[in-house]
């Protein structure tokens, strides 16, 4: 497992997340003169990203972020992200919010997978940061903050090795091994079978430094190549053009990572039985983790990085529906398995009493009481209006 993965992971899901509630905000955005009290305007979209985008690349939480560690388990980076969706005027519930993280996962999962080397993994975070840039170009502060983390990823990754590289993609694999959503627009465009497993391709350009596969040669003990024997790849692949720029600006040429949203196709979640893995996710629960006293404190230093500004004005937030409808938003919560909400794993860390108690403080922080009912027109279809495109 490599210690250096859990930046490029959260950064990554974080820029996947943005490019979903920014297509959901620009597809209902109406103009601010016409807009009524309960409907989302082009101000509340720039407000939502920026106060996002600022939690996320917050100095002090990048500083915990950066540390060399393992990856914790899913429920521990699952809460960080529950506390960055709502670093805003957005309020989703659980269902809502499963919903957003498996178009995340799945979607880092395949840009992972379909990466040709594994240092392109780094132009694939690149994209996305380059991607964020472009949502907050009018906040020069948030701009710089997101510069900085540019820079601290160049110090940290890009003299790496490629054997350094090939356990960061190994140990991003191993996390998304048991992960098979099936999403629609992975579907439609055949790049993912009905089992919720990708399919990947046998053509394209080939890593940037290799050659197009179809010929082996043979060497003799000198070194000197004394035989070529060719054969059929059955693929088609092409030269690779150029590498990527892994500065901080430059054509970075790879395409994955950066927003396939744009395109105003329809993405859904459709799970099944077995392409949900509800089991395995049960499982995870149930099985105390020997790291557990560890992933609290994980989460108390992180958590503790993020300065979130609590909504102003009369409205403390309004609510989002992933889904089309209240009654499915419903129903995909009575769905969800039974052993999550049960069983429940004890922790006793008295021992370190301070901590403890920062937890508990940070861990209140994140409910949201006293809110009035808000009307459900506003934000209802704003990440489900994928399902009607």
């Amino acid at each position: 497992m490599s210690v250096r993965t859990l930046p490029l992971l959260f950064l990554n899901l974080g820029g996947e997340m943005l490019y979903i509630l920014d297509q959901r905000l620009r597809a209902q955005n109406i103009p601010g003169d016409k807009a009524r009290k309960d409907e989302w305007t082009e101000v509340d979209r720039k407000r939502v990203l920026n106060d996002i985008v600022s939690t996320m690349f917050n100095r002090k939480f990048m500083e915990e972020l950066f540390k060399p560690q393992e990856l914790y388990s899913k429920k521990a980076l699952r809460t960080v992200y529950d506390r960055l969706a709502h670093a805003s005027i957005m309020r989703l519930n659980q269902a809502s919010m499963d919903k957003l993280y498996d178009l995340m996962t799945m979607a880092f999962k395949y840009q992972v997978l379909l990466c040709p080397r594994p240092k392109d993994v780094l132009l694939v975070t690149f994209n996305h940061l380059d991607a964020i840039k472009g949502l907050i170009q009018d906040s020069p502060t948030i701009l710089h903050q997101v510069d900085e983390t540019f820079r601290q990823l160049m110090e940290v990754y890009c003299g790496l090795s490629a054997g350094e590289f090939q356990l960061i993609r190994q140990t991003l694999l191993i996390f998304f091994q048991d992960l098979h959503i099936r999403v629609s627009i992975f579907l439609k465009d055949k790049v993912q079978n009905s089992n919720g497993r990708f399919v990947l391709p046998v053509s394209g350009p080939v890593p940037w430094g290799t050659e197009v596969p179809g010929l082996i040669r043979m060497f003799n003990h000198k070194g000197e190549e004394v035989k070529k024997i060719k054969f059929k790849h059955g693929g088609n692949y092409v030269t690779a053009t150029k590498e990527g720029s892994f500065e901080l600006y430059g054509d970075r040429v790879l395409k994955l990572g950066t927003n396939m949203y744009s395109l105003n196709r329809p993405v859904d979640t459709q799970t099944s039985g077995a392409s949900k893995n509800s089991t395995s996710r049960a499982q995870e629960n149930i099985a105390p983790n020997p790291l557990a006293k560890e992933e609290l404190n994980f989460l108390a230093r992180l958590m503790g990085g993020m300065e979130i500004k609590n909504p102003s004005g009369p409205e403390p937030g309004f609510r989002l529906n992933l889904f089309t409808t209240d009654d499915e938003e419903e129903q995909a919560a009575l769905t969800k398995p039974e052993e999550l909400d049960n069983k429940v794993i004890n922790i006793q860390a008295m021992q370190d009493q301070q901590r403890s108690e920062e937890l508990a403080r940070i861990l209140g922080e994140l409910e949201v009481t006293d809110q009035p009912r808000w009307s459900t027109s506003k934000g209802d279809d704003l990440l489900a209006m994928m399902d009607e495109l």
